[in-house]
Order: structure tokens, then C-alpha cells, then sequence
């Protein structure tokens, strides 16, 4: 004879006793919960006439798959753990009615002793356990997915990738939603927290720094969560990279310098305190300061063995020495070490130039334009070129680091604004920066 289960039980309730009315009625569940939970693969689940025999008989040995269990309990309203288990009189409140005005006793398999478990549960509830809506193939297409934007940044720009990085922060905050092992739930959150930091770090790009900030503050909690130090770390110089480009220097030199204190050694520190720390403080004139911040980088360079190259500005990878040299240059300018300036730069010209970065290259030219402003023969041809060299460079795609620097040079040639090489760059400058993008950084910085 089938074992009378509550499933049966059920089904025999709602009239569900032949395969045809079980299968419409499970579909439309399936349908509506792969709506609720947004897991599409739900919808195209069936069950076969063969399943439907199997499980209103009782004929199981083990439960269901998982995707099975969850539209179960999705119709019907109950733990799977109960529907297939057998049925006793007194499992439901009709049965407990029709007993008590009787007086009959169930005849059935007598109830399991007191505090013996049911086998059956103690598999449903491991598999609810491990049971997860995302799969090895799904975080290693979101991993890659991250990879490839970060990969692809200096050529297509924060206007190009933007959207992708959104979609891969979506879909890793709708997958929390749901049921995860503790490791892959992990991984999630690794992915929400880079993909979060990708976002923050294209938003100071385009000038956006609330936006930033948010981004930012999001992928430093969601890292501290699960203690990825390393990406804890990116969060905070990105935080800082965007508090330095919204003008708030103290906060910026703040922000990088608890950073370094959380882990002093730790490769991320080389970005805390050349781009993060040595910057800010040379707009404060701290020159003793900015000194042991870009001294203290490049031994970190050297003790982690970190690339000589100009490394991606987004990379999640430690900066290289030429990267850190760069932002050593910026720092100089800020404090008028002209020599020291120009020194840097020709350490790194060939690196630079044989980078893919075109923003490195134009940032790098209007930081040396800028210095032979700052000499005591100023060279205003050879910088000026430089600066429309810089504009070209930087084209249709414009970042508010290379807005701010080319405005800063067109500020301080002033004192010779009736030079024609001044006049030559002023227009360019106009024209430049008159594109949407840049307007909206205008915008932004005022």
C-alpha cells in the first residue's frame, strides 16, 4: 500500500490526485516563485508522470531535488520535511476534530518515541543547509566579469563601464537574498564589495564624490564583514583618492593615514600613502610629511617586490613603482620642488609612454607643465604645448583629475594670459572642456 503522507494528505484536499491538475498547479508555483525569489530557472520546472506516481505514493528515499523542495513548500505551505514524512491523525487541526468526536485512534504506524528524530529530516534539513542559489560557474563568471572591467578601464572609461559594474552589483546583492553555504556566501560578498569599488572609483572619475563616498563606504562594511583585509584596504584609498579630488584634504590624509595603522606592511599601503597621504598633505605644505609618506611607499615597493611598470589606476593589485612615482611627481608640484619634479618625471617618462593609460599620460604632462610654470625662468612655450598635448590626449573622455589639473594650469598662466602659446592652450582649454562631461565636473566642483 502508498504510505499516507501529508503531501497526500493534501493533494487529496485540493483535488491534485491526478497528474494533470498536480503538474498545472505546480507549474504556476514554479512561475510565480522564480518572480519572487528573481531566480529565472524556476519558471521551466516540470514535474514528469513518473515524479507526480512517486511522490503521492510515499515512494521516496530520499527527498526531492532542491529546486523541486522549494516550489513544494512554495504551493503547499509547509517544511518539505513535513509533506513527505507520514501522516498521523493528529496532524492537522480536522484530524485532532474528527478524534476527539469519535474517539477513534489512529491505526497507523505508531508516532516516532519522544525525542527521536525523523531521518528524513535530519536529510532535509542538511540539504536546506547546503543548499545555495549560486554555483561555482556563477562566481567564477562574476569574477571575471570584474577582472575584465578592471582590465578594460584606461581604454573604454568610467561612461563606457559604468553599467556593466552596476549589473554585477545587482546581481551579486540579489543572490544574498536567497541561501548560500557559508563560502560561497562569502565569495558574494567579495564580489559586491569590488564590484561597489569599481563604482566609487569611476564615480570620483566623473566627478561624482557623494556618490563615491557611498560606493566606498558600502565595499569597506561589506569587506569588514567577512575580514578581506585586501579589499578593505583598496576601499579606503579609494575613499580617500575621492575626498582628495572633492578639496577635502584633511579628511583624505585622514582617511589613508588609519588605514596604513590597521596594517602598516600590508602591499595595499604603497596606494594609502603615495596617493592617499603624500598628496593631501602637500596641499597643506607638510613637506617633512609628504617626504615619509613617499619614502615609506617605495620601501614597501621594494619589500613586496611590486612591478616596475605603470599599473591599471583601478587594479585591485598593489600599485608599481612608476605608479607611485607619479603620484610623488603630483605631490611635488603641490609643494614647488620643481627640481625634484622633473627629476621623477624623466625617471618615469618611458614607463609612462609605453603605458596604455592615455590619462596617466596627460596627467603626467600637465603635473611637468605646471613645474616649468613654477621655475624661476618659467618655460611657457614648452608647458603650454605639454598642456594641449595633455588635452589631445585625454580626448572625448574626460576624468576629473585631468578637469582639475588642466583648470589649475589655465589659472596660473594669468600672468602672462597675452602670450600666444597661453592663448593658443586657453582655447583649447575652452573648447575641451566645454563637452558635457566635463561641464558636469565644472559643475560638481564649484
Amino acid at each position: 500500500m502508498p504510505r499516507t503522507t501529508l503531501l497526500r494528505q493534501l493533494l487529496q484536499q485540493r483535488h491534485l490526485t491526478t497528474h494533470e491538475a498536480f503538474a498545472t498547479q505546480y507549474e504556476r508555483a514554479a512561475a510565480r516563485l522564480a518572480e519572487l525569489d528573481r531566480d529565472p530557472r524556476l519558471a521551466s520546472l516540470q514535474v514528469s508522470p513518473r515524479q507526480f506516481d512517486r511522490w503521492y505514493g510515499g515512494e521516496l528515499l530520499t527527498l526531492p531535488r532542491p529546486d523541486a523542495c522549494r516550489v513544494l513548500e512554495h504551493m503547499l505551505g509547509r517544511p518539505v520535511s513535513e509533506l513527505f514524512s507520514t501522516a498521523y491523525d493528529g496532524d492537522s487541526a480536522h484530524d485532532r476534530d474528527e478524534e476527539s468526536s469519535t474517539g477513534q485512534q489512529a491505526t497507523s504506524t505508531p508516532p516516532p518515541r519522544e525525542g527521536d528524530e525523523n531521518p528524513l529530516d535530519i536529510v532535509t534539513r542538511t540539504r536546506q543547509l547546503t543548499a545555495s542559489n549560486a554555483d561555482d560557474a556563477t562566481l567564477a563568471f562574476l569574477d571575471s566579469s570584474l577582472e575584465g572591467i578592471a582590465s578594460r578601464y584606461e581604454r573604454d572609461g568610467p561612461y563606457v563601464l559604468r553599467p556593466q559594474a552596476r549589473q554585477v552589483r545587482q546581481l551579486a546583492h540579489t543572490l544574498l537574498d536567497g541561501r548560500q553555504p557559508p563560502r560561497t556566501r562569502r565569495e558574494l560578498f567579495r564580489v559586491a564589495a569590488r564590484a561597489s569599488g569599481l563604482l566609487g572609483y569611476m564615480a570620483v572619475n566623473t566627478g561624482d564624490f557623494a556618490l563615491s563616498e557611498a560606493y566606498c563606504t558600502e565595499a569597506r562594511d561589506l569587506s569588514r564583514e567577512i575580514g578581506d583585509l585586501d579589499t578593505d584596504l583598496w576601499a579606503c584609498g579609494t575613499l580617500s583618492f575621492g575626498l582628495y579630488y572633492a578639496g577635502r584634504y584633511e579628511e583624505a590624509d585622514a582617511c589613508a593615514a588609519a588605514a596604513v595603522e590597521r596594517a602598516p606592511h600590508h602591499a595595499q599601503c604603497i596606494r594609502l600613502l603615495a596617493n592617499g597621504r603624500a598628496r593631501a598633505l602637500a596641499k597643506s605644505d607638510d613637506r617633512r610629511a609628504v617626504e615619509q609618506a613617499i619614502g615609506q611607499a617605495l620601501l614597501l615597493s621594494d619589500l613586496h617586490g611590486v612591478p616596475v611598470g605603470l599599473t591599471s589606476c583601478i587594479s585591485f593589485e598593489p600599485y608599481g613603482r612608476a605608479r607611485t612615482l607619479a603620484n610623488a611627481v603630483t605631490s611635488h608640484v603641490a609643494l614647488r620642488n620643481t627640481a625634484q619634479v622633473m627629476r621623477d618625471a624623466e625617471h618615469i617618462d618611458d614607463l609612462v609612454e609605453h603605458s596604455t593609460s592615455s590619462w596617466s599620460r596627460s596627467l603626467v604632462r600637465l603635473d611637468v607643465a605646471t613645474a616649468l610654470l613654477q621655475q624661476r625662468t618659467p618655460d611657457i612655450d614648452h608647458a603650454m604645448a605639454l598642456g594641449r598635448e595633455a588635452l589631445r590626449l585625454c580626448g572625448d573622455t574626460p576624468i576629473s583629475s585631468v578637469y582639475q589639473r588642466s583648470r589649475d594650469l589655465h589659472e596660473q598662466t594669468g600672468p602672462w594670459r597675452d602670450h600666444p602659446a597661453v592663448r593658443d592652450y586657453g582655447d583649447e582649454f575652452r573648447t575641451w572642456s566645454s563637452q558635457p562631461a566635463a561641464l558636469a565636473m565644472a559643475s560638481s566642483a564649484s
